[in-house]
């Protein structure tokens, strides 16, 4: 989460990128007809969408300073074969948030979702799944700390 703040801070969408899912890795863990193609056309042009909308509330006004990172990790969950359209398992990790200080107001806004894979955690939503625009959204923004999650999803 760290690496992802300097990431849009700095406009780094390509180590951003990095930090997403590997195309392989969800290649491998969904069951459906075309992960790749998912993958490419869905997740990562929602990731490209959400990394410039963040990028923008980041920086408007004077550039937000990073705190620290909320988690609740009694939230991870294992998700097992068969659930979410996978046919493998994988730990799932909702809504941790950044907490920053920007134009001298505490705020936060949340990642949707992270996967992990082989023992690393990547990004597989960082806007809202599902949305409500094709567009980049945030991810529950508030102001003060906000609240992690909600638990629970894919």
């Amino acid at each position: 989460m760290q690496e992802l703040w300097t990431d849009l801070i700095t406009n780094n969408i390509v180590d951003a990128r990095k930090l997403f899912i590997p195309t392989s890795a969800y290649n491998r863990i969904k069951a459906i007809p075309d992960p790749a193609y998912d993958w490419r056309v869905r997740l990562m042009a929602f990731f490209n969408l959400d990394f410039a909308t963040y990028r923008r509330a980041l920086i408007s006004g004077q550039a937000a300073s990073y705190l620290t990172v909320a988690v609740r990790p009694s939230y991870a969950q294992w998700i097992p074969a068969g659930y979410c359209e996978n046919k493998l398992g994988y730990w799932h990790l909702p809504g941790p948030r950044f907490i920053y200080t920007q134009n001298g107001v505490t705020r936060s806004v949340g990642v949707y979702s992270l996967i992990s894979w082989h023992g690393l955690w990547y990004i597989v939503h960082m806007g809202p799944n599902p949305r409500n625009t094709n567009g980049g959204e945030l991810f529950n923004p508030a102001q003060g700390p906000g609240v992690v999650g909600p638990p629970g999803s894919c």
